[in-house]
């Protein structure tokens, strides 16, 4: 072989993957889409309501939710079987109780379940045919693939 087939062996276009870019990126642009798209819908509650038990005030941002829903989307990308049990852990923290022992506390269920709602009825997501947790979807696994591949062209 030549040097110039070996060149343009390894170089050989491929597609982006939700894996090949930065999480800050990616949830970023994927909280845009979503912010943009006709189908989910910012809940009433969303600027009165805390993220967790641990936390003193609602979120400060405005696209909270957004943010929010972008990153649960991200994790059950890459994890698939993922649950609100799971994602509650992931997005817990410590219980601040002044003078007394810190505590793990978890997050709350109801925002992560409102949010894998929307998903649902956008297609993005689905059960498990395991009956635990949930799944990306094909369409929903090309949409966040082609959102990735707009982030990486953007670079």
């Amino acid at each position: 072989m030549s040097d110039d087939e070996q060149e343009s062996i390894q170089e050989a276009p491929r597609g982006v993957t939700v894996r090949d870019i930065a999480a800050k990126d990616f949830i970023t642009a994927y909280s845009e889409h979503l912010k943009n798209s006709d189908k989910f819908e910012l809940p009433v509650w969303a600027d009165t309501v805390k993220t967790a038990v641990f936390k003193e005030m609602c979120p400060a941002d405005e696209d909270w939710y957004y943010i929010r829903a972008a990153s649960v989307a991200r994790k059950i990308y890459l994890n698939p079987g993922t649950g609100v049990g799971r994602l509650q852990k992931w997005y817990g923290g410590r219980y601040r109780r002044g003078s007394r022992t810190e505590h793990y506390r978890k997050a709350s269920a109801g925002i992560i379940r409102s949010i894998m709602t929307q998903l649902v009825d956008m297609k993005v997501i689905e059960s498990s045919p395991s009956g635990k947790g949930r799944q990306m979807t094909k369409v929903g696994q090309q949409d966040l693939d082609r959102i990735a591949g707009s982030v990486e062209d953007a670079k």
